[in-house]
């Protein structure tokens, strides 16, 4: 561990339950942060990511989930990486800057040099020790992982102008109506300890702000829709915009992968781009076979060491298959997550799907989905213990958990 100064500190924001509603079904059983990617939980990408961090003292999660709901998984990752991992929970959301100064006590007692700060539903090869070298090099309070997206998608994000030459953010909108640019903010951002002093100067204009309007009653209840809470604090339009062009904000730009995993049908995408990953970074997860021993797996493959897969069945690309899982003979399966306890029986098809917890695919059936994962049911979602029986086919469906399906379905969402 270097000198304390040059302690580094992150911080990932995880949500809460009410903030996964687009990932119904699949956040009914287990809180998003925690659903797998790649055989991972999706927080595990992030927070695999901050161990490369030269002299990282300690990774805080912030959410307001139930402690009890990420105690087992803090508890084996810390193990796992030789790095303290602790959850903190909110007592009510703050906002993304409010949140990390809720917890600045706890966040400065490793006394930081630089804090980093990741949202974990955003997948991206998180290029964190290049974007700390970058932050060092232009000093300033903090620098923000951007990323050049098409035209026609920006405006779905926080779009950003930055110096060519300096890489200084020199203006910042979220989600604006007009075309600003084709850069966008990744969520992803290295600061130093001087981002507290700029969300206290946000809370302490809102508080005043707030008893200047006590004068009027009539000011009071016409602008009482309007006004945040001192203590909610944003980090893209309270903290990025104003600091925007004072030479206090950098950029670093990532030529790499970058998606935002609001939907289960962008968890399938996101799936692919890590398990493509892992060709670099941890070939000893990927699955392979000849179909001789051991089935035949095309492409990037991951398969739980638990999981029991025929050696007839034919596997990838952009598969999953999560522990205890059970492939029968014959089975193919394409571009889709099988999770725990899963039982896939002979000569079944899964292709651009994700098949819930406990659910089984009869004898024959086929599961799948277009493949478009900007559409609802452009993929097929199998809630929790869902049946196929034997011969039937579900084509681009949402079942919700507890399900028996013993017809053909074709674009529904079953209730």
């Amino acid at each position: 561990m270097g000198s304390s100064e040059e302690r580094v500190v992150a911080v990932i924001l995880v949500g809460g339950p009410t903030k996964g509603t687009r990932f119904r079904p699949l956040s009914l059983n287990i809180p998003k942060p925690l659903f797998p990617l790649a055989g991972q939980p999706m927080v595990h990408h992030p927070i695999s990511a901050c161990k490369r961090i030269p002299n990282l003292a300690q990774i805080y999660l912030v959410g307001f989930y139930e402690e009890r709901e990420f105690a087992l998984y803090v508890s084996s990752i810390s193990n796992e990486l030789k790095v303290p991992v602790r959850y903190l929970k909110e007592d009510k959301p703050h906002g993304s800057a409010g949140g990390l100064y809720n917890f600045r006590d706890r966040i400065m007692e490793d006394s930081p040099s630089h804090i980093f700060l990741l949202n974990c539903d955003i997948c991206c090869s998180f290029p964190l020790p290049e974007m700390l070298d970058a932050h060092k090099r232009h000093g300033g309070m903090g620098t923000v992982l951007v990323i050049k997206v098409s035209a026609e998608s920006a405006n779905q994000f926080g779009e950003l102008v930055a110096d060519p030459t300096t890489n200084e953010l020199l203006h910042y909108t979220e989600k604006p109506e007009t075309f600003v640019s084709d850069l966008i903010n990744c969520g992803v951002y290295v600061f130093t300890p001087d981002i507290f002093g700029a969300i206290q100067n946000v809370s302490t204009q809102r508080k005043d702000r707030a008893n200047l309007r006590r004068v009027s009653s009539f000011e009071a209840l016409q602008s009482a829709t309007k006004a945040l809470p001192s203590d909610f604090v944003r980090l893209d339009q309270d903290i990025l915009s104003p600091l925007a062009g004072k030479k206090q904000l950098y950029t670093y730009e990532t030529l790499d992968f970058w998606e935002q995993i609001k939907t289960p049908g962008m968890s399938l995408k996101c799936s692919a781009l890590y398990l493509s990953q892992f060709r670099y970074t941890s070939p000893n997860l990927l699955a392979s076979g000849d179909g001789t021993k051991s089935a035949n797996i095309i492409g990037d493959v991951y398969i739980h060491p638990s999981a029991k897969v025929h050696p007839t069945a034919k596997i990838g690309p952009n598969v999953s298959i999560s522990a205890n899982a059970r492939i029968g003979p014959g089975v193919r399966l394409i571009s889709c997550i099988i999770l725990d306890d899963v039982e896939i029986k002979e000569n079944a098809v899964v292709m651009h799907a994700i098949v819930g917890w406990k659910s089984s695919v009869g004898k024959w059936s086929r599961v799948q989905g277009e493949g478009d994962y900007n559409v609802k049911t452009g993929i097929t979602i199998l809630g929790e213990a869902v049946t196929v029986e034997d011969e039937v086919v579900v084509v681009n469906c949402i079942v919700l958990p507890n399900k028996t399906l013993n017809i053909s379905v074709h674009e529904e969402i079953i209730l």
